[in-house]
């Protein structure tokens, strides 16, 4: 994914200066006054905001992406496939950026045979997941910036513990809490097609 403007420079000072304006622009509760509300265990969606670039026709192209529906699993098999499909995708596929395989800075897509990026890995772990049975709301797809302030995408799976994240940079999955990241963007647990602002987490964790 290519790396947001408002990432270079100093760091540190930038990005907590950005976290607290993207809090007070979107008229949002802050500090102790949100946490009281919110369960930390969720990423929890603080306002409507416009999908990340190059998901402008995901939805058009791969309809169960942005399904609301799915079949009912057992809970304790959540993790279980989580784990297996996690591991096996990030085995089997190559890192390659949209630049080198479409010419294009942005373009989500299943992986082809010679690879895809983050997003791709992400895409290919909700299909499989859905496949085998979980519910397509709890399969959301979010952008974060990693623990170097790059710009990835991730896999955030929804259970009745928490939010937890698989990752093609990780062979484990993790709480989301965990990651290290920063949330931006995710996709919208009842209308998928809709994504939410996030801002939560890395950065935004120490606003």
């Amino acid at each position: 994914m290519m790396l947001p403007l408002w990432t270079r420079g100093p760091i540190d000072v930038s990005l907590r200066t950005i976290a607290l304006c993207a809090l007070v622009a979107l008229g949002l509760p802050h500090g102790s006054q949100a946490a009281s509300r919110i369960d930390p265990a969720r990423l929890a969606p603080k306002s409507a905001i416009a999908a990340p670039s190059g998901a402008a026709t995901l939805c058009h192209r791969y309809g169960w992406a942005c399904s609301g529906s799915g079949a009912a699993i057992a809970p304790s098999d959540l993790l279980h496939h989580a784990r297996r499909v996690n591991t096996a995708v990030n085995a089997r596929t190559r890192e390659l950026s949209d630049r080198s395989q479409y010419g294009i800075e942005e373009m989500w897509a299943l992986p082809t045979r010679r690879g895809g990026d983050c997003e791709d890995f992400a895409l290919e772990k909700k299909r499989r997941l859905i496949a085998a049975g979980l519910p397509a709301r709890s399969l959301l797809i979010a952008t974060v910036l990693d623990q170097r302030r790059n710009s990835h995408a991730v896999l955030v799976l929804r259970t009745e513990q928490g939010d937890f994240v698989l990752d093609n940079l990780r062979s484990g999955i993790l709480d989301w809490r965990r990651t290290g990241y920063s949330f931006l963007k995710m996709q919208n647990p009842e209308r998928p097609a809709r994504w939410d602002a996030i801002l939560a987490g890395g950065v935004f964790g120490r606003v």
